[in-house]
C-alpha cells in the first residue's frame, strides 16, 4: 500500500514537471497589405508535430511590414506603411500587448515614425527605447517605450545625406535598418544609399545619440548595407549586402565600437549566377557556427561556415521552396529555420543539421498572404 502511494504520488510530481517544461510559442507574421492579407497573424508553434496552427488575425495599419518582439515578451511593435493619423506623413509604428496565455495581440497605441517607408524597428537592451529606420526618408528615429508598452514621442533622431555609384537605387540615403551592440553600448545604423555603417555612443538613461570614436565604417561602392547581425559572442559584425549578394565581415573593437573590416563582399551565390538577385535577411545560428543569408530572385538560403576567427566561408545554398524570401529567423533553440517566401505567400520550415548547418525541408508549407517578416516567441 506504501509503495502504491509513493508511485501515485511520483508520477504526479513527474506529470507537473513535464507540464512545467512544456512552454508556448508563437510565431507571428508580419506583411504587406495585398492579396487579401488582414494584418499580422498569430501562429501557435507546436515544436513536437512541426505544425503551425492560426491563433489569431489582427488588424492592423497598411503593411505591418516588421514586426520586433520586446525583450520583457509582455509587447509587440510594428512598423507599417500606412500613417498612424489622417494628417501624418509618412509610416508609423504600433505597439500591442501580448497575452501571456494565448500569445494573442491587443492593440495600445500607434505613433508616427517620422519618415516614409520605415522598414526595420529594434530595441535596446532594456527595452527602453525603440530603434526605427525609415527607408525613403534616409533617417532613423529614437522612441521611448514606457512600462505599459506605449510608444512615446523622439529622444533623438538622425537624417543622412549622400549618394553611391547605383543611380537607380543609391541616389540619396536609404537607412534599413538599426540595432545594439550586445552589450548596449553603441548603435549602428546600415545606410543602403551611402555604403556606410554609421556609430553612436547610446545614452540609455536619456535616449540620445553621441558619436563614437570612430563614427562610420565603409563597405564597397555600389553594395548596399542592410541588415547586420553580431556573432553570439559580440566579437563579429556580419553586414548583408543587398546590390551585391555579399557579404561583408567586421571584426567589432568593444571599448570603441569601430569596426574593422575582416572580409569584403564575400560571394553569397555561384560566380556563374547570371540571375537579377537582391539579398535581404542575415542571421547566424546560437551556437556562432553558421551564418545564413536569405536571396530574393535566386530565391535560395546561402550557409556560410564560420571559423573561429569570424571569417565565412559560402558552403552551400537551399531552395526556399518560394518566390523572394524577404525575411526568415533562426529559432533560439537552433532547430528549425522559418522563410517567410512574400512572393508566393507561404511560411516553410526547415531543419537545421546543427553539425554541417545544412538545411532540410520539414512538414507542410503555410499559406500566408505576403509574409515578410517572422517572430518567434516562448511564453510562459
Amino acid at each position: 500500500m506504501i509503495n502504491r502511494l509513493v508511485l501515485a504520488i511520483y508520477l504526479i510530481g513527474s506529470c507537473t514537471i513535464i507540464e512545467a517544461q512544456v512552454k508556448k510559442e508563437f510565431l507571428y507574421v508580419g506583411t504587406f497589405s495585398i492579396r487579401g492579407s488582414e494584418g499580422i497573424y498569430v501562429y501557435s508553434f507546436n515544436r513536437a508535430k512541426r505544425t503551425l496552427t492560426l491563433a489569431q488575425k489582427v488588424p492592423s495599419l497598411e503593411s505591418p511590414s516588421y514586426l520586433e518582439i520586446h525583450p520583457s515578451k509582455k509587447f509587440l511593435y510594428s512598423v507599417n506603411r500606412g500613417p498612424a493619423g489622417p494628417t501624418d506623413i509618412g509610416g508609423s509604428v504600433s505597439a500591442y500587448g501580448i497575452d501571456q496565455k494565448t500569445g494573442k495581440l491587443s492593440g495600445l497605441n500607434n505613433r508616427a515614425s517620422f519618415g516614409a517607408e520605415p522598414c526595420h524597428i529594434s530595441f535596446d537592451r532594456q527595452g527602453q527605447h525603440a530603434f526605427v529606420s525609415n527607408y525613403v526618408e534616409g533617417n532613423f528615429v529614437v522612441l521611448p517605450l514606457f512600462d505599459d508598452g506605449l510608444i512615446g514621442n523622439p529622444t533623438d533622431s538622425k537624417k543622412y545625406i549622400g549618394s553611391s555609384i547605383n543611380t537607380s537605387r543609391q541616389e540619396s540615403p536609404h537607412v534599413h535598418s538599426a540595432g545594439i551592440s550586445p552589450d548596449g553600448q553603441y548603435v549602428y545604423v546600415a545606410d543602403l544609399g551611402t555604403d556606410k555603417v554609421y556609430n553612436y555612443k547610446f545614452d540609455a538613461d536619456n535616449g540620445k545619440l553621441e558619436n563614437a570614436q570612430d563614427p562610420e565604417a565603409d563597405v564597397k561602392p555600389g553594395t548596399g548595407p542592410r541588415h547586420f547581425t553580431f556573432h553570439p559572442n559580440g566579437n563579429f559584425f556580419y553586414l548583408a549586402e543587398e546590390l551585391t549578394s555579399t557579404v561583408a565581415v567586421f571584426s567589432v573593437n568593444r571599448q570603441s565600437g569601430r569596426l574593422n573590416i575582416l572580409q569584403d563582399s564575400v560571394l553569397s551565390l555561384p560566380a556563374t549566377f547570371q540571375g537579377k538577385n537582391t539579398s535581404a535577411d542575415i542571421h547566424t545560428d546560437p551556437t556562432g557556427k553558421f551564418l545564413y543569408l536569405s536571396n530574393r530572385g535566386a530565391n535560395v538560403i546561402s550557409i556560410f561556415s564560420i571559423a573561429k576567427d569570424g571569417k565565412i566561408k559560402l558552403i552551400g545554398q537551399q531552395d526556399t521552396q518560394g518566390l523572394v524570401p524577404r525575411n526568415f529567423l533562426v529559432d533560439p533553440k537552433g532547430e528549425f529555420l522559418f522563410v517567410a517566401n512574400q512572393d508566393s505567400d507561404t511560411i516553410v520550415l526547415f531543419r537545421i543539421n546543427q553539425k554541417t548547418g545544412k538545411l532540410t525541408l520539414t512538414g507542410k508549407p503555410l499559406k500566408v498572404p505576403s509574409p515578410v517578416c517572422l517572430k518567434l516567441v516562448t511564453l510562459p
